[in-house]
This record gives C-alpha cells, sequence and structure tokens, in this order.
C-alpha cells in the first residue's frame, strides 16, 4: 500500500532530474552524443584551430585540399590543415547546407581565408556515441 502512494513521488522526481547535457565533441573526448557536430567544427575551422579540429577526425580520413587528395592518418591530417592555415588564414566561416541522418551527415560551408574565398565540404560518421569526420575537402570557389 505504501508502494502505490509513493510511486507517484517518485515518478514527480524522477521528471525533475535534467538530462545529461549532449555534448559537442567526439567520444574519445566526452561521452556524449552531438545534436549538431557541425556547429563546433565551424568554429574550429573559423579560429583555423587544426588541433582541436583534428580531434574530429576518423584514425583515416580522405583529404581533398585544392586538389590534392590523399588518404591519411589523424596525425598527417593534422599537419596538412596546420600548414593549410598557415598559408590561409581564416577571417570567417559559416555553414550553409547541411543533411544526412546518421550514420552519415555532411556539410558544406564557405570560408573565407588568406583574401580567398572556398568550399569545404565535411561528411561525418555518426553512431556509436561519436562522430568522425571521414573526408574533408577545400577547393577555391
Amino acid at each position: 500500500m505504501k508502494l502505490k502512494r509513493l510511486l507517484p513521488l517518485f515518478a514527480l522526481l524522477l521528471a525533475a532530474i535534467p538530462a545529461p547535457a549532449q555534448n559537442t565533441v567526439p567520444v574519445s573526448l566526452s561521452s556524449g552524443v552531438s545534436q549538431d557536430v557541425f556547429t563546433p567544427i565551424g568554429k574550429y575551422f573559423q579560429a583555423g584551430d587544426y588541433n582541436k579540429l583534428s580531434a574530429w577526425f576518423a584514425e583515416t580520413l580522405e583529404l581533398d585540399i585544392l586538389g590534392s587528395v590523399s588518404t591519411c592518418s589523424r596525425n598527417q591530417a593534422r599537419r596538412i590543415m596546420k600548414d593549410f592555415f598557415a598559408d590561409y588564414t581564416p577571417k570567417s566561416f559559416e555553414v550553409v547546407h547541411k543533411s544526412g541522418k546518421a550514420p552519415m551527415r555532411y556539410a558544406i560551408g564557405v570560408l573565407h581565408a588568406g583574401g580567398e574565398t572556398f568550399q569545404v565540404t565535411l561528411y561525418v560518421r555518426t553512431g556509436e556515441g561519436k562522430s568522425d569526420i571521414q573526408q574533408l575537402k577545400i577547393e577555391r570557389q
């Protein structure tokens, strides 16, 4: 009898407990799953932060930087992005299109850097509590 009276109170208490916040970083850095993985990725592009950007890279990914295509490791991709940002200092980055659904989403962004405008295409695999950039393409507009 007492249990029946406590159940509504218990349900009310559970409803009052906030759900854990969803993080926007890869699972290797946190256990959360992103609602919009492209928000932090876009911030790292705008800041030219190749270290934080590379945390989103898959262990192996395809890079197409200004027509130079290669499949490389996360560390190789980090160095390539470091060189790119050194040559083209970012001024702004805006995601102009997003589409897809799990497990593969993509976004197209416009990067203004080094006095030029680039189109950035990102393919991100999501699932199992993580999100990884599988393919990154940067081309002049």
